[in-house]
């Protein structure tokens, strides 16, 4: 009985060891920091040195709690790169808290609701003949196309942004990254 229990125990440790090593695996590289699928989208996003602007916008916005939440949330999450091609003094003029409204309308314009891979992007761009619109949390629409091997976005406005990492997995949603800040 004994040997059996070791054995059992020795296989518990390996699939234990794998499960762990597979979890790591698993996290993707953002901003320099490892995103975990086991956490929320805040858990991770704070983590990232290429988020502190979105991040601070987030927090500004009073959105944290609603994307600490069950989801599942499809974010599409500019760089600070991103918000550096703005105008000059636009993200401290949306920091302000006399511009709330304003700051959650463009951040909620970057969350889709549901889980939204970049295969079902893919698909749904496929079924779309080459598009796909589909309605942001913000309630405005956006549209996915392939352009390569990759995904671009256009908002409202004509205005284009590239997936430059997609498919981070997050416990309540998935996290894509992108070159610019859309705005409805």
């Amino acid at each position: 009985m004994s040997a059996q229990i070791r054995k059992v125990s020795k296989i518990a440790l390996t699939l234990a060891f794998t499960a762990v090593a597979g979890s790591a695996l698993a996290a993707k590289m953002v901003g320099g920091a490892a995103m975990y699928p086991s956490r929320n989208i805040i858990q991770n996003a704070v983590h990232s040195k290429d988020h502190t602007t979105l991040v601070a916008a987030v927090k500004a916005a009073g959105l944290v709690t609603t994307l600490e939440g069950k989801g599942p949330f499809t974010v599409l999450a500019p760089t600070n790169e991103a918000f550096a091609k703005l105008p000059a003094g636009t993200v401290p003029t949306l920091l302000k808290p006399e511009n709330k409204a304003k700051l959650t309308a463009i951040l909620t314009y970057h969350v889709l609701p549901g889980r939204l891979t970049a295969g079902v992007l893919r698909h749904d761009i496929a079924m779309g003949h080459g598009k796909a619109v589909l309605k942001t949390v913000q309630g405005e629409d956006l549209t996915f196309t392939r352009a390569g091997r990759g995904l671009m976005v256009t908002d409202a406005k004509g205005d284009h942004a590239r997936i430059t990492i997609d498919n981070v997995m997050q416990s309540n949603g998935v996290i894509h990254v992108i070159n610019a800040v859309l705005i409805p």
